[in-house]
């Protein structure tokens, strides 16, 4: 679900993206290793779990419980890494991909700068409803940046 304009905690010119990408590429990097690892195991626990007694007492039992009380702190660890890039004000839209979208104005309307992971900068804009599939190539001069409360104006993405 978008959130209304009001709800973001910032917008940003691509300038500003463009700053902020030293320490969102940190983040993004250890997000999607850490997805990346968290989604292999989740598959191959799956995989040793399958038809197998959830009360079977053997060998294998305690160390799959381990398995998964680990892959539950890594998962925890997931959603304080989403949680660091929501505090700088940038919306997360695939921790696998490093996939995140900056909140900017565009002609007097709210829409996303889009980064992903292997970018060297921001590079792309898109609709607040069209998502990551509806990326448009940035170009100078492409719109005006205003505040969300209306006020002031400067040039933008």
């Amino acid at each position: 679900m978008n959130k209304p304009q009001t709800e973001f905690q910032r917008t940003f010119t691509v300038e500003e993206a463009n700053a902020t990408l030293p320490l969102v590429r940190a983040i993004c990097q250890d997000l999607s290793s850490l997805s990346h690892e968290v989604v292999e195991r989740k598959e191959r626990l799956s995989v040793l779990l399958a038809g197998r007694d959830e009360n079977r007492d053997d060998l294998y039992r305690q160390e799959l419980v381990q398995i998964e009380e680990e892959l539950e702190l890594d998962s925890q660890r997931i959603v304080e890494y989403v949680q660091e890039l929501r505090d700088l004000g940038v919306e997360p839209k695939g921790g696998v991909e490093g996939l995140v979208d900056f909140p900017s104005m565009m002609d007097g309307r709210v829409v996303f700068l889009c980064w992903k992971l292997d970018e060297p900068e921001v590079l792309h804009w898109h609709e607040v409803e069209e998502g990551f599939s509806g990326r448009q190539p940035l170009v100078v001069g492409s719109g005006t940046r205003q505040s969300l409360d209306g006020s002031g104006s400067e040039s933008g993405p």
